[in-house]
């Protein structure tokens, strides 16, 4: 409330818009737009990763996982075991491609390349290769939400493709608090939200895919500390049945479940 003390004096009309302005504007915290919260969870348990892939894109699908690894030469897709480890099948990729984002959509895999506009369709449960596909600009992260293929650049903004067509029919720009959030790597769509890891940094984002707003925040650095800076936390996949997050790292040696809290 604003309180005018008589002076016996008439305030002047600047004064009383001033003062009807201020009469009327809006609590402070209703002006400022919130950061999102950091979400809860535990770790419920840890598996053997390969600390020779160094990820890109994990799925999960009754047991197993499929995974994107990255780096020249050294670029190939997978089929492993989660409760050992143990990979049970691989498919290189050219000395050319580097590996990145990987996504599932019916009975075929959709990866991603950096910088080369190439795209790689596989058949499942074969990790054969199918068809090709080119896009625009560099490739990072994907995901898929039932319609549209979701990809990630490094930028705050995230491209939403036909996946017949691969064209892309929205943009979406990512922010919290109002600020965009760059950096935008390994996607997952998890029951009506998008999950994204931010490059170099211990974190995950859970993002509203209608409006790009954050609206939580797993701070994951608990889980590992990389030895070498390259080696950060990247890769998030969804087990369904047992309603858990999967994530690891490039060449981490675990792949962690988590229970994420109310």
């Amino acid at each position: 409330m604003c309180r005018l003390r008589r002076t016996g004096r008439k305030l002047s009309p600047v004064w009383i818009l001033l003062v009807v302005f201020l009469g009327w504007a809006p609590p402070l915290a209703a002006r400022q737009q919130q950061a999102a919260p950091a979400m809860r969870f535990r770790v419920v348990a840890s598996y053997p990763h390969d600390t020779a892939s160094f990820t890109q894109g994990l799925l999960y699908l009754n047991g197993k996982l499929f995974e994107s690894a990255g780096l020249y030469g050294r670029s190939d897709i997978r089929l492993s075991d989660l409760a050992t480890g143990k990979v049970l099948a691989r498919q290189p990729l050219a000395p050319t491609l580097f590996a990145e984002g990987l996504a599932r959509i019916g009975q075929r895999l959709y990866q991603l390349t950096w910088r080369s506009g190439i795209g790689i369709v596989y058949r499942l449960p074969f990790l054969k290769p199918v068809a090709q596909f080119s896009f625009a600009g560099e490739g990072w992260g994907l995901a898929y939400d039932g319609r549209a293929l979701i990809a990630s650049d490094g930028s705050a903004t995230l491209r939403f493709i036909d996946p017949d067509s691969f064209r892309v029919i929205r943009r979406l720009t990512v922010r919290d608090a109002g600020r965009p959030i760059d950096q935008l790597n390994e996607l997952e769509y998890i029951e009506g939200a998008l999950f994204a890891n931010i490059w170099r940094q211990p974190r995950i984002a859970r993002i509203d895919p209608a409006s790009g707003r954050v609206t939580g925040w797993l701070q994951l650095g608990v889980l590992y500390t990389p030895v070498l800076p390259a080696n950060v936390l990247n890769g998030i996949a969804w087990d369904p049945q047992q309603r858990r997050l999967l994530v690891t790292g490039k060449r981490w040696p675990r792949i962690y479940a988590l229970e994420l809290l109310p």
